[in-house]
C-alpha cells in the first residue's frame, strides 16, 4: 500500500504537469444550454426506457421512412419536373444521392441492430400525399430537418460510444442534406447557429401522419400526440415568412386540454418559447425564431422554457421560417 506521502507526491507530480499543459478550450454559455436543454427534453424519453437498439430501431424506422420517400418521389416525378423548379443537373444529381445515402443508413442500421442479436424493424406502407416535385421538395426540407433534430435529440440517450458515433456520422450527414434542400429552395443555408433537439416522442409523432400501417413486430413502443395542424395563415410548403406577434390558429381533437403554445427552436431560452393559446384566437408567433420551428400546443408554460411529454397536449407540426 502506498504511504500518504508518496500519494501526496504523486498528486503534486500530476498537478505540475496539468498547469504544464495548455489551457482546454471551454464550453460557452451558449454551449452549456443547449447541452442542459437536450439533457433536460430527453429525461422523459429515458424514462420510457429505450435501450440502445431501441433508439437504433427508432432511428431505421426513421431511415426506412426517408428512403422509402425518395424512392416513390423519383420514381413518380420525372427530371423534367425538378428541372422545371431551378434545379440543375448537378444539383439533381445531388438531390438523387440524398435517397441513395439515405437507404444506405438503413443497410448500416440493420447491420448494427441484427449485431445487437434483435430482428431489425421492417419497413411501413407509407402515404406521403405527393401531387407534384415541388411538394415532394418541400416535403423533403422537413423531413430532413425532423432528421437532424432526431439524431441530435437521441444523441443523450445512447450510452454504447460505438452507437453514439455512429449516429453522429449520420447525423452530420442529415444535416448535409437539409442545408442542400433549403438552398435549392431558396432559403438561407444556415439560419441559426445551433440545431433544435427534439425527443423521440416527439418525433414519432411527426413521422407518425405519413405511416399507414407496418408489418408485425415492426411497432415501436412509442405512441404519436394527437395530429397538429395550422389553419391560418393557410399552411405554405416549404419556407414561409410569419411576423413576430402573428396570429396563427391551430386544429386538433385534443385542443381542450390546452392552455399555451410551443414553439421549439435553438434560439428560444431553455429550448420553447410559449404563447397564451385560446381555441377562438390562437396564439401568437414569439420573437427571435428561425429555421425549423416545431409547434406543440401545452398545457403550461415552464419558466424554465423546457417542453416535457407530460405537459404536449397535441402536435409537433413543423413551420420552417426564414
Amino acid at each position: 500500500m502506498p504511504s500518504i506521502m508518496k500519494t501526496a507526491g504523486a498528486l503534486a507530480a500530476l498537478a505540475a504537469v496539468a498547469c504544464a499543459l495548455p489551457a482546454q478550450p471551454k464550453f460557452t454559455p451558449r454551449q452549456h444550454h443547449i447541452y442542459s436543454v437536450a439533457k433536460r427534453q430527453n429525461a422523459a424519453a429515458a424514462a420510457l426506457g429505450l435501450a440502445d437498439v431501441d433508439i437504433l430501431q427508432f432511428a431505421l424506422t426513421l431511415e426506412w421512412l426517408e428512403t422509402t420517400f425518395y424512392q416513390q418521389g423519383f420514381a413518380q416525378f420525372g427530371d423534367d419536373q425538378f428541372t422545371a423548379l431551378g434545379l440543375d443537373a448537378v444539383q439533381l444529381a445531388d438531390l438523387k444521392a440524398i435517397g441513395a445515402s439515405e437507404g444506405t443508413h438503413v443497410g448500416a442500421l440493420q447491420s448494427a441492430i441484427a449485431q445487437a442479436g434483435v430482428q431489425p424493424v421492417q419497413p411501413c406502407q407509407y402515404n406521403f400525399g405527393f401531387t407534384d416535385a415541388a411538394g415532394m421538395v418541400a416535403t423533403a426540407a422537413i423531413l430532413e430537418s425532423v432528421g437532424v433534430s432526431a439524431y441530435l435529440g437521441a444523441a443523450p440517450l445512447v450510452s454504447d460510444p460505438k452507437i453514439l458515433s455512429t449516429a453522429g456520422s449520420i447525423l452530420t450527414i442529415e444535416a448535409r442534406h437539409q442545408s442542400f434542400i433549403r438552398v435549392v429552395s431558396g432559403a438561407e443555408a444556415s439560419p441559426s447557429p445551433f440545431e433544435t433537439p427534439l425527443g423521440p416522442k416527439a418525433i414519432f409523432s411527426l413521422a407518425a401522419p405519413f405511416i399507414t400501417s407496418c408489418p408485425g413486430g415492426s411497432n415501436l413502443i412509442l405512441t404519436a400526440f394527437p395530429t397538429l395542424t395550422m389553419v391560418s395563415p393557410a399552411p405554405v410548403a416549404g419556407v414561409q415568412t410569419l411576423a413576430e406577434g402573428t396570429m396563427v390558429q391551430l386544429q386538433s381533437d385534443a385542443s381542450a386540454g390546452a392552455t399555451f403554445c410551443g414553439f421549439t427552436n435553438s434560439a428560444a431560452p431553455g429550448g420553447t418559447a410559449f404563447s397564451p393559446f385560446s381555441a377562438a384566437t390562437g396564439c401568437a408567433v414569439p420573437p427571435n425564431l428561425a429555421g425549423t420551428v416545431y409547434v406543440t400546443l401545452a398545457s403550461g408554460a415552464p419558466a424554465s422554457g423546457v417542453l416535457t411529454d407530460d405537459i404536449t397536449v397535441a402536435g409537433p407540426m413543423v413551420m420552417i421560417l426564414s
